[in-house]
């Protein structure tokens, strides 16, 4: 088991590195700067900065300093908010985004797995038809367009909920809805259709002829390699709820780290880049590492090894 562990983290560092110094190339081949804007600065000015900042040393020594600033836990300053650094934008929007994120995750997680089952114990009655149909709409629908119907709906018409915030509880209920509209569809059809296959096995024909309750068929034998392919996809999907989506905070108005990533591509904020790019990059491997453990816990047919 420490060998399995030592061999993934290995593999998670080699990826990480490949992601920092892939964005690393991407962004400094882009023409222009950080410093390059509409209002243009003078030459002497931007001469200045890009001294001060160390952008006109060679991309490669750049780039060392940065990897050597980066394992020190420094990310940098921010070229376009003085006095601001990277660590402070993440400090400050993670929290936000990682609550909202973790509430859609339960939410998601109470919502899809039941619907799964549902629509897989009743297969091709209107149950199923029904679960499927609204799992149709959340995968196809995009989320802005789920949030406008649910401010229009809940806040204009009805004016039961707010539009924008999270001051109270309240305000958590639609942006949480929107956020986990995708994740929630997806998660359902993939439980209905992993758990029809695993119904088909047969061990769990074999599990009904000794005479077992159709519950304790789906409890005990059929729902747990069902989970596998459910759990594989969580991963990625805790990730990249819980780090923030751009779309449903700025319709919503909530400062979380989404809205900081994508301010920083438009305004060549190379160190927020850099910054919220590694720091998604590290939570997302975090995650699809702790998935490999669940495999193990979930079925023990898998092992370390």
């Amino acid at each position: 088991m420490v060998k399995y562990f030592a061999k993934r983290f290995a593999m998670m560092l080699i990826a990480l590195f490949m992601i920092v110094l892939i964005t690393f190339v991407i962004m400094h081949s882009i023409p222009g700067g950080p410093f390059t804007s509409d209002r243009k600065v003078s030459e002497d000015v931007e001469k200045a900065l890009n001294e001060k900042y160390n952008l006109d040393a060679p991309l490669y020594e750049q780039f060392f300093e940065y990897i050597g600033n980066l394992l020190k836990g420094d990310m940098g300053p921010s070229f376009k908010y003085t006095g601001k650094s990277v660590n402070d934008f993440i400090a400050n929007g993670f929290p936000v985004s990682a609550k909202l994120g973790g509430i859609t995750i339960i939410f998601v997680l109470i919502a899809a797995i039941p619907m799964g089952i549902l629509a897989a114990i009743k297969n091709g009655r209107w149950q199923d038809m029904t679960v499927m149909a609204v799992a149709t709409i959340g995968v196809t629908i995009p989320s802005f367009v789920i949030a406008s119907v649910l401010i229009y709906t809940f806040s204009f018409r009805l004016d039961w909920l707010p539009t924008y915030g999270l001051d109270t509880w309240k305000g958590y209920i639609l942006p949480v809805v929107a956020l986990g509209g995708y994740s929630l569809s997806y998660l359902a059809r993939l439980m209905r259709s992993s758990l029809l296959e695993v119904m088909g096995q047969d061990y769990i024909r074999t599990a009904r002829a000794k005479g077992l309750t159709e519950l304790k068929v789906i409890t005990k034998h059929a729902l747990r390699n069902a989970l596998i392919p459910v759990i594989t996809v969580l991963g990625p999907t805790v990730a990249g709820l819980m780090t923030g989506s751009f779309v449903i905070e700025k319709i919503f108005a909530i400062p979380g780290l989404g809205v900081h990533f994508v301010n920083s591509v438009s305004q060549r904020d190379y160190t927020t880049i850099m910054g919220v790019t590694v720091f998604y990059a590290t939570f997302l491997l975090a995650m699809v590492f702790i998935v490999d453990i669940f495999y193990c816990l979930i079925d023990p047919r898998i092992k370390f090894e």
